[in-house]
């Protein structure tokens, strides 16, 4: 019996509680989860570099046993292939976000209809969280410590530059 793969994509810059609440979700649907961090964004310039951005999941996600993470630079749908995923897992905070993923959807499904987008919504309390929010906030020196994982609190805390942006 094959093992039941499923890909986690984002840029992850930073990793937010949404991000982690909904990874942690997905490893109990799936016996593994890839989580796939993006290296070059191709609509914005990330703020975390992609090596720090994997070592601040695996420190958020060091408890949980049946998830990695990788960067990826090609088609997210390559990716899933490459790994012998049957999914991608994506995460909902609003109707707008619906919106995007549905349009990526259908183009990833143009791609490689073998591969299925499962949608997960966001847990309440987390529904507002977002990374560019979070870099907003700390860019004017607010407090994410309630956002995101303690070792992202620590980036920005030595980081200081990145708190202007």
């Amino acid at each position: 019996m094959s093992q039941r793969i499923a890909i986690c994509p984002g840029s992850y810059d930073p990793v937010t509680y949404g991000h982690v609440d909904i990874i942690k979700r997905a490893s109990t649907l799936f016996d593994h989860v890839v989580v796939g961090v993006v290296r070059r964004p191709k609509h914005k310039e990330p703020l975390i570099p992609a090596d720090e951005r994997v070592a601040l999941l695996q420190e958020s996600l060091a408890d949980v046993q049946n998830v990695s993470v990788e960067t990826f630079t090609d088609l997210v749908v390559e990716f899933a292939r490459a790994r012998g995923a049957c999914a991608l897992v994506k995460g909902l905070r609003a109707v707008s976000d619906f919106e995007w993923e549905f349009q990526m959807q259908q183009l990833n499904h143009h791609l490689a209809a073998e591969i299925e987008t499962v949608y997960l919504a966001a847990s309440g309390p987390l529904s507002f969280v977002s990374s560019s929010g979070v870099r907003e906030i700390a860019a004017f020196g607010g407090s994410v410590e309630n956002l995101v994982p303690p070792c992202v609190v620590r980036w920005f805390d030595d980081h200081p530059t990145s708190r202007s942006m």
